[in-house]
């Protein structure tokens, strides 16, 4: 998540250069067509291009708002998450009295449980957006592109962690292991079957949770309203120096030299200027998609870890915590 009320020029330019140079060789190759080359048959009436462009910004702003829904519901998903190992620890600690062994087992192992989680919504599907490899290393900055359990071994044991490598989905296993440890300690009379429901209860919500995060990661944004967004935009953009041509036609017939290459210039610029608007609002919606990936728009699930790690740990009055996770190039992973 960005955090800078303004965002940078240079994010701006690295998701943006190819773009704006496309726009520039292509506008100014059909402006120099019409003024130079005497191609005046390649002017195109504006009022269907206008046509087009209002319907495009209304099909980017409905895809802008879906996109945005998504990640909203992601955020809150996680707020949920905050509150409940909360919830959890507390129970723990409340129910399971005279064993503080047990304690710290229940508390560390669900501090194990978002970490896997948060790497597991990290790792990239077949629908992900592809960015140019300057975005993307920025965005590989948070080193949890590969799935695995590094980061666990302070808090499980080595037989759990060996267990858990052969699993496919860690995180469901860890909550299952919370509950089979909750049945070992009734059966040894540490819980009563009350504590145990409550704790339980807590374990279904968390379950509760882990499946709403899994449905907004594995369902992609419908194809049919990302791909022909994309196509629309590029549609008008490709067909908008031709309708400025009509626009500025008049300017354009009177350029018959570099002297008069002001008035080309400044035609070119406003092309560019149209083009970069529209693009950059459908990039907006398609970078929005999937909340998870820990791009510049998505949830900082390494952060809310982090506090969650924090607060957990303090509650078992241990000195020794993490400090908060800090912002790399502005963005709060």
């Amino acid at each position: 998540m960005y955090i800078k009320r303004n965002i940078s020029v240079n994010i701006i330019i690295r998701y943006s250069w190819k773009n704006l140079l496309f726009f520039l060789f292509y506008g100014t190759a059909v402006f120099a067509a019409y003024s130079f080359l005497g191609w005046t048959n390649l002017d195109i009436p504006f009022q269907p291009i206008s046509v087009i462009g209002i319907a495009v910004a209304f099909y980017i702003g409905f895809k802008n708002s879906q996109s945005y829904d998504r990640f909203w519901e992601a955020r809150k998903i996680w707020g949920g998450i905050v509150n409940y190992s909360r919830t959890w620890t507390n129970n723990v600690l409340s129910f399971v009295k005279n064993h503080p062994e047990a304690q710290r087992t229940l508390v560390y192992r669900h501090i194990a449980w978002i970490t896997a989680l948060r790497i597991q919504l990290r790792q990239p599907t077949s629908f992900s957006i592809k960015e140019n490899r300057s975005v993307e290393r920025l965005f590989d900055s948070h080193g949890e592109r590969s799935p695995g359990c590094h980061n666990m071994q302070h808090l499980l044991s080595q037989s759990e962690i060996a267990d858990l490598e052969t699993r496919k989905n860690v995180a469901t296993h860890l909550v299952k292991n919370q509950g089979l440890q909750l049945k070992t300690l009734l059966e040894a009379k540490k819980i009563t079957e009350f504590d145990k429901q409550v704790l339980h209860a807590n374990l279904e919500e968390l379950y509760n949770l882990q499946g709403k995060c899994e449905r907004i990661k594995n369902t992609p944004f419908p194809r049919q309203y990302a791909y022909f967004s994309t196509l629309f935009t590029w549609i008008f953009v490709l067909l908008l120096p031709f309708g400025l041509l009509s626009v500025f036609g008049e300017q354009l017939s009177q350029i018959h030299s570099l002297a008069d290459i002001g008035l080309l210039v400044l035609i070119v610029f406003f092309s560019i200027l149209i083009s970069w608007i529209f693009v950059t609002m459908e990039k907006v919606g398609s970078n929005s998609e999937d909340p998870f990936e820990g791009r510049i728009n998505d949830v900082p699930m390494t952060a809310l870890c982090t506090t969650i790690e924090i607060d957990l740990r303090d509650m078992l009055d241990e000195k020794d915590l993490p400090e908060k996770t800090k912002p790399k190039h502005n963005i709060l992973y």
